[in-house]
């Protein structure tokens, strides 16, 4: 594959993964909406965790003020957002290689991936354990990721006819 060959799925890939992105928030405000749930503060804590790995501040009010905590809100939200563009351009640099499964097949490995990208780093930080979430816990957070999943690998079909 030449490399304009290459950038060019690479760059579809992460147009595709910010289709799945879309899919995978909708999904869970979704969820959030009809259950009453209240966001995952996960993400914050993420940000937080590696806030305490490298010495730096986000607010000069000091780690506890509304500023630094709206900050990691946001910071949190654009981690999940690169997990997903990060995700979407790996799937448009491997799809050569799955052409030959179906678009569900593909769909299911671009969600399970997407689910990787983001809990990975979350229980490396130990902010959370994905072994200690009881079955509801993974059927909210799978639910999301297969809408990812799905949404990237039909977007970066349409858009590559691959």
């Amino acid at each position: 594959m030449t490399s304009t060959r290459m950038l060019d799925r690479a760059i579809a890939g992460v147009a595709a993964g910010a289709a799945g992105t879309t899919a995978l928030n909708a999904t869970t405000y979704l969820d959030m909406a009809v259950l009453a749930r209240p966001a995952s503060t996960t993400p914050e804590q993420t940000v937080g965790r590696l806030e305490d790995a490298v010495p730096s501040a986000l607010s000069q009010d000091g780690p506890n003020s509304l500023a630094a905590d709206n900050r990691r809100s946001g910071l949190g939200a654009l981690l999940g957002i690169a997990a997903g563009l990060g995700t979407g351009m790996a799937y448009g640099l491997i799809a050569p290689r799955l052409a030959r499964l179906p678009l569900w097949a593909r769909g299911a490995g671009a969600g399970l991936a997407a689910n990787v990208a983001s809990t990975a780093p979350m229980t490396a930080l130990g902010v959370t354990d994905p072994r200690r979430w009881p079955g509801n816990s993974w059927i909210r957070d799978l639910v999301p990721h297969v809408a990812f999943g799905v949404a990237t690998a039909a977007v970066f079909r349409r858009l590559t006819d691959s």
